[in-house]
Order: structure tokens, then sequence, then C-alpha cells
């Protein structure tokens, strides 16, 4: 694949792709985030039978549903490096061939360590997807439409999870027989939109914005590069953002299904109940960004986006044993966490000094600090509740992560220059 995106394609009549096109190899691109997102959380969808078949206590269950976005901490930062030196089509079709292997390979696990294994490989495909879609789209648009642009993928990835966690614990699992050929059914699925990935991706020629990737491995171009982003204030805080926003998301993502079992609610009802989580991000993808880039108001988008998410987290302290009660503080929470995703990723082309050709490198750093949070968001809810026999000290712990998100944003003054 080192090849794709490398050049324009030949057979095309046009040096530049057109509108369609553009659209078309992002929303492909939803469709490889979207098989990444029902793979990667099709492991908290079954999570409760996984833990009494691979005989798993509270922590370990909450390492494995933190284990992708423990992988983006070690390699996040060389992901991004990576991607913007041999381009973000490449970057993005390994990293759907790695997810489907991943996924695989789960199907056949045995034990903790096994699962373990299999689902940080998972992981490292996840970053060249994580990484490489904010690069193609910042290549293919101007930077006052990266945001709406991130919507179009975005909205792909949560297609992903809200069918995996409506759909999969109740009809498709059922289905097929298990979560063990679920896994290796959505393995060989990913594997198939990798190959249409690379087909799309050496059709559609080079973007406005595309450079041809330069291969510079050097140690004067890597440490460049590092020093321009991590440099920059805003980029700092950024990071402070991210890092809080992947704790959240990831925290009640990973265990929202359990935590509505707990209380008593059936498995297909949990996970319809959570699938709403997901229809609220889809919401704030859609809006947010087209709402902040038309005022010109990203900073106060990331203040509201929090606020949002802090009002839903605490919704989900008063523990309501009727379902309808739990609908709007977990769409509070999606419509504040859609919010922040698409300008976290769009926010790095606006900054002086890092724009296109630093953007891979900069969502780089984001998520490989900000993956600590996410993968300490799952293992302190489960550590907690081990140690307390309740989920509420966890969603308290949330809470508080979406004011510091907040407050990041606030401060983060070079958006309205």
């Amino acid at each position: 694949m080192g090849s794709i995106g490398s050049s324009p394609n030949p057979l095309s009549m046009e040096n530049r792709p057109t509108r369609i096109e553009n659209a078309a190899l992002l929303a492909l691109g939803g469709l490889g985030y979207g098989t990444l997102l029902f793979v990667w959380f099709s492991l908290p969808t079954y999570l409760n039978p996984i833990i009494e078949e691979l005989g798993l206590t509270g922590t370990q269950a909450g390492v494995l549903a933190g284990a992708v976005p423990l992988t983006y901490i070690p390699i996040g930062l060389a992901s991004g490096l990576v991607i913007d030196r041999l381009g973000a089509r490449t970057g993005i079709g390994v990293g759907i061939v790695l997810a489907g292997i991943g996924q695989i390979s789960r199907a056949f696990t045995v034990d903790f360590p096994t699962m373990l294994a299999a689902t940080l490989l998972l992981g490292v495909g996840a970053t060249g997807i994580t990484f490489g879609l904010p690069k193609l789209a910042s290549e293919l648009y101007s930077p006052d439409r990266v945001g709406r642009a991130a919507s179009v993928y975005l909205v792909g990835s949560y297609t992903g999870s809200a069918t995996v966690f409506a759909f999969g614990r109740s009809v498709i699992g059922p289905a097929l027989g298990g979560w063990r050929p679920l896994f290796l059914a959505s393995g060989v699925a990913t594997l198939g939109v990798a190959v249409i990935w690379t087909v799309a991706a050496w059709y559609v020629p080079a973007g406005r914005h595309e450079t041809a990737a330069d291969g510079d491995f050097s140690l004067a171009s890597l440490s460049a590069d590092m020093r321009a982003v991590l440099g920059h204030r805003d980029l700092r805080l950024l990071v402070v953002l991210g890092t809080m926003y992947l704790l959240v998301l990831h925290g009640i993502q990973g265990w929202l299904v359990t935590v509505l079992e707990t209380r008593g609610f059936d498995p297909g009802l949990a996970g319809t109940v959570t699938s709403l989580l997901v229809v609220g991000q889809v919401v704030g993808v859609l809006a947010v960004p087209a709402i902040a880039e038309r005022l010109d108001r990203t900073r106060e988008a990331l203040v509201v986006c929090g606020g949002l998410a802090c009002v839903g987290v605490l919704g989900l302290l008063a523990e309501p044993t009727v379902v309808l009660l739990l609908i709007a503080p977990v769409m509070l929470i999606g419509l504040g966490m859609g919010g922040l995703s698409p300008l976290i990723r769009a926010i790095p082309v606006e900054l002086e000094g890092i724009g296109p050709e630093l953007t891979g490198t900069a969502v780089g750093i984001v998520f490989a600090v900000g993956e600590i949070g996410g993968f300490l968001g799952p293992v302190i809810i489960g550590s907690l509740r081990d140690f307390t026999g309740s989920f509420t000290p966890g969603l308290l712990m949330c809470a508080v992560g979406t004011l510091v998100a907040a407050s990041a944003g606030a401060a983060m003054s070079s958006l309205d220059a």
C-alpha cells in the first residue's frame, strides 16, 4: 500500500479531485472508521460473557476495555510522524488491515493475555485510521471547512459503534452463534473494506492541499516537526482537552452497558440505551462544527460541549429505574462528546505554524498523550467498582473530567484571533 496517494491517478482527466470524489473518499474513510469502531466496541458489548468465559477480574476487564486507547500512548506520536511522511491514504489502509487482523485474532483467544495481545494489535491499526483521516481532510479541504469535513467520516464511525451496541449483543451475535463468531465475521468484513479502500485511494487524485509523501525520516526532520508542534501553547491545551475527552468517552462507553445491567436492565435494552450515546454524538458531530465555523466561535463551542457532557454524566448518578429517564443524560453526554470530537481533529489545521503539513503529528501528539486518559477512564471505573462496590465514584471522576475539558477550551485564546 506504500504507493497509495503518492501521485494522482493517471486515468483521471483532471489534476484535482472533484467535489464528489472528495466526499466519496471521506465517506469511504468513514466506512473504514465505522468498521474499526464496530470491532473495537464489540468487546464492551459482550463484556459480561467474556468476563465469565475467560475468568476475568473487574480490573482485567477494565484493562481490556481500555487496551485500544492504551496502544496510542507509546506509538501515537510515532504513528503521526509516519503518516505525515508516508501519506494519509497509506496510513488509513494499513490501519484498516491491522484492525481486521486484530479482531480475527480476538475470536480465538483463550485467556486475558491472549485477548490483550490481540486487542493491542487492533489498537495499532486504530492509530493509522484516527490520525490518517484528519490529515486527509486537511489535504482535500480548506481550513475553514475541515471541521465539517470531519463530520463526514465521524458519522461513519458512530454508525459502527451504534450498530454494535444496538444489535451486536441482541441480534447479530445470537444469529452468528455468540461473541467469537461475531468477532471472526466482523474481522473478515474489515479486511474486505481495506481492499475497497486500496482501490478508491489509488483512483481519487491528490487534493488541493495534498503534498507528495517525502519519506524523510531524518532526525533533523523529525525533531523540527516535534519542536513546532510541542512549542505551540494552544496545542498543549488541546492535549489537555483531548485527554479529558478520551477519559470520559472511553470510560462511559466502555462501562455503560455493564452499569445498566447491574441496575437490572436486560442486556439487549442496555445495549440499546448505550446506542443513544452514539446518536447524541452524531447530532453533536453534525451540528457543532457547522455552527462554530459559521459563527467563528470555536472556543465557546468547546466550553458548551464540556458543560453539556457534565450535566449528562451527573444525570447518570440518579440511578433511575425507568429506562426513559436515562435517555436525556445519555443523549447529553453524546452531544457534548460528539461536538468535541471533530473540533479536536480540526483545530490543529487552524493553528499558525501547524496547518495541513503537520496535522498528522499534531493529532498524533494529542492522542498519544490523550489516550492515557482513554486508557485510565475504563480502568479507574472498574477498579473503583472493585474497591467500593459502586459505579458512582467512577462517574464522578468523569464529571470532573468534562469540567477540565471545558476549562482547557476556554483558555485557547488564539482560536478567536
